[in-house]
């Protein structure tokens, strides 16, 4: 059974850690003209619901992947050895990666510091492949519930996510911040924080458009507030669509969000960033299609609301 609240470290934890060569190879990539993406976190749903693990065999998951003809995948990455593990297969099965997600930890001091330290080493090794953004959601204090993160945690956060962003910069590459819905709780003070207290220039900010919809009680108000309050820092969306708040197996354009609208509002704002699906699945998700065809129908619906 597919949790509502899945924390992608536990799927991630699945991941066969043999580490092989980086490849030479280094796709081209174009500013202001991303290829569409998936997220890897959808196909680990897929897998789960089909009674198989992604990521235990390379070869045969890309493989796959690649019949859907989505040019790019945003690959959830843990350490330097993962994304050198991945290398060979994105190559062979010409795959592009122009975005990576990296959860890490910021709200202490000891632990930002490494959390910076270990996320420049992943970025040095995706830039090889073509990687322009990194996109971070910081860790909770506790995944599922529990305490909030107090003014000085998010301070912390802030500085240290801000001066992240500043050595990426220095790389060519983007920070972007990304969220769930607990950074929405009380007042949205962490997302909020996060957004007003680090320079723009240094932190982006990848709008997952759906957790902005049921982290704020099911308010298509939010996401489109949102959307007009922070649209000059926006580089990435991550785009899912439910019904009747449930997750649905495929992007349509009507549904709980209207993204007939929304697509309407990102052109009428000149914002040009990455589209990233992430049509995942959860406990109460219909069944119908297997992985491949579910995202032969999304990349398809996505290109054509957003790219016409």
């Amino acid at each position: 059974m597919l949790n509502r609240m899945m924390d992608r470290r536990h799927f991630i934890g699945i991941l066969p850690l043999v580490t092989l060569a980086v490849s030479a190879f280094k796709l081209k990539f174009i500013e202001h003209d991303f290829p569409i993406s998936a997220n890897e976190y959808n196909w680990m749903t897929f897998y789960q619901r089909a009674g198989k693990k992604w990521g235990e065999n390379w070869n045969d998951c890309l493989a796959e992947f690649a019949k859907t003809k989505i040019p790019g995948l945003e690959p959830s990455i843990r350490d330097v050895a993962q994304i050198k593990e991945l290398a060979p297969y994105l190559e062979k099965h010409k795959i592009q990666i122009p975005s990576i997600y990296v959860g890490k930890s910021f709200h202490e001091k000891e632990e930002a510091k490494k959390s910076i330290s270990d996320i420049m080493d992943i970025a040095e090794e995706a830039r090889q492949l073509g990687c322009n953004i990194v996109v971070t959601n910081p860790n909770p204090i506790q995944w599922g519930g529990g305490p909030l993160k107090n003014d000085d945690q998010l301070f912390c956060q802030s500085s240290h996510l801000d001066k992240l962003g500043k050595e990426l910069n220095k790389m060519g590459m983007k920070l972007a911040y990304h969220t769930h819905d607990v950074e929405l709780k009380a007042g949205a003070r962490e997302f909020h924080h996060v957004l007003q207290n680090t320079d723009p220039d240094n932190l982006h900010f990848c709008m997952d458009v759906h957790w902005m919809y049921r982290g704020s009680e099911n308010s298509q108000w939010a996401v489109f507030d949102t959307l007009k309050m922070y649209s000059n820092r926006i580089v990435s969306f991550h785009l899912r669509q439910s019904k009747d708040g449930i997750w649905t197996e495929t992007f349509e354009p009507q549904g709980d969000i209207d993204y007939i609208r929304f697509a309407e509002e990102v052109k009428k704002l000149g914002i040009k960033a990455h589209l990233v699906i992430e049509q995942c699945l959860e406990e109460n998700t219909s069944v119908k299609f297997g992985a491949v065809k579910a995202h032969q129908i999304n990349y398809n619906e996505v290109k054509k609301l957003f790219k016409s």
